[in-house]
């Protein structure tokens, strides 16, 4: 079993979103001119964004993905220049490990990575999930797969079959920002932390079943063949936010750990939604670089914030028939267009005036 591979993903909160900076002293709030130009930054930036503004208070949320090809150029430098005009920029949870949960993890090696003994995927997948592995599967080298933790199956035919970090991967929106911040002295730091023994807990006391949803959705992103993560990646490129959140990839990843665990995913999502309530009452910028199934998802931040009544302006990020008329309506000659939503609470959760802005180049 890959011991360092099982240590690694059990400290991959802290590896993705590294150490915060300490939080620096702010300005009381932007000047109006200021304000709007990292709005207009913000809107014509390379990754999907979203702005609500109330009064001197602003919130960009920005969303984000991980796994982007290495080779799949996007557009980041308006989203640098917004970053470095904020006044706080919030990011993803960091694990707070020790030496001793990592060596906890390598002596529980094989109760992570492993069945128990004598079982195999059979025993817990349904006949037709099996039947459909047992495809992809059938030209693999070796038959361990059979007898490894539902976890770590789910994992590889992510990577391994649907393309997902598969190799070195290419800066993120995660990534951008926090250079950013860094060159413009922009305090920024993560929303909340996970504890260490709480991750490590969380993998070795979850029994096989826990796991079973992650393998069944890996499976639709296994049978997308190969260039599955690269299309879900050109789809937030382009902005087709609703495209990326039905991926199959998108999918899997929110029903494999940690955002499918019983335990830590509603740890993860109570800290966004605690610490984007305390930035619609602080005044200045405040940029949150947030999963894009947590803004986008149906019931996600995106629909809660239109229901109490924010306005949020931004890309369209749910398929509906009036957006799709829209972008047929005002394509410009150039045939590239998106749609920028402001929407407002109502009945639906992207009502509201449908404004089309040209794509920069």
């Amino acid at each position: 079993m890959r011991i360092f591979t099982v240590a690694a993903a059990a400290l991959v909160l802290v590896v993705a979103t590294g150490l915060a900076r300490p939080v620096l002293a702010q300005s009381p709030g932007p000047e109006v001119s200021q304000l709007d130009d990292v709005v207009v930054l913000a809107r014509r930036s390379g990754a999907p964004m979203w702005t609500v503004t109330r009064g001197d208070t602003t919130l960009i949320l920005v969303g984000a993905i991980t796994g982007i090809p290495r080779d799949l150029s996007w557009r980041p430098d308006e989203l640098e220049a917004a970053a470095a005009r904020s006044d706080l920029i919030l990011l993803p949870q960091r694990g707070r490990a020790s030496l001793a949960d990592l060596l906890r993890v390598i002596w529980r090696a094989r109760t992570i990575g492993q069945m128990p003994q004598g079982q195999t995927t059979a025993d817990y997948l349904a006949p037709d999930y099996q039947a459909r592995l047992e495809t992809i599967m059938a030209d693999d080298p070796g038959q361990d797969w059979r007898t490894r933790s539902l976890l770590f199956v789910g994992f590889d035919l992510m990577q391994d079959k649907a393309g997902y970090m598969r190799g070195r991967s290419g800066d993120d929106a995660i990534d951008v920002v926090r250079r950013a911040a860094r060159r413009a002295r922009v305090a920024f730091r993560p929303v909340g932390t996970v504890r260490g023994d709480d991750l490590i807990d969380s993998l070795i006391t979850a029994p096989q079943t826990t796991h079973v949803p992650c393998v069944e959705a890996a499976i639709a992103a296994a049978e997308q063949g190969p260039d599955a993560a690269r299309d879900r990646a050109e789809d937030w490129r382009a902005l087709r936010v609703a495209d990326v959140v039905a991926s199959p990839i998108d999918r899997a990843l929110n029903q494999c750990w940690p955002w499918g665990d019983p335990e830590i995913a509603p740890q993860l999502r109570q800290q966004w939604a605690a610490a984007i309530e305390t930035a619609m009452i602080s005044p200045g910028i405040t940029m949150g670089v947030a999963p894009i199934r947590l803004l986008a998802e149906d019931g996600g931040v995106l629909d809660g914030l239109v229901a109490r009544g924010f306005e949020v302006v931004g890309p369209a990020w749910r398929a509906e028939p009036s957006a799709a008329a829209g972008t047929d309506a005002g394509a410009s000659e150039e045939g590239v267009q998106r749609l920028d939503i402001v929407s407002r609470g109502g009945s639906s959760p992207i009502a509201g005036r449908i404004r089309p802005a040209s794509l920069p180049d």
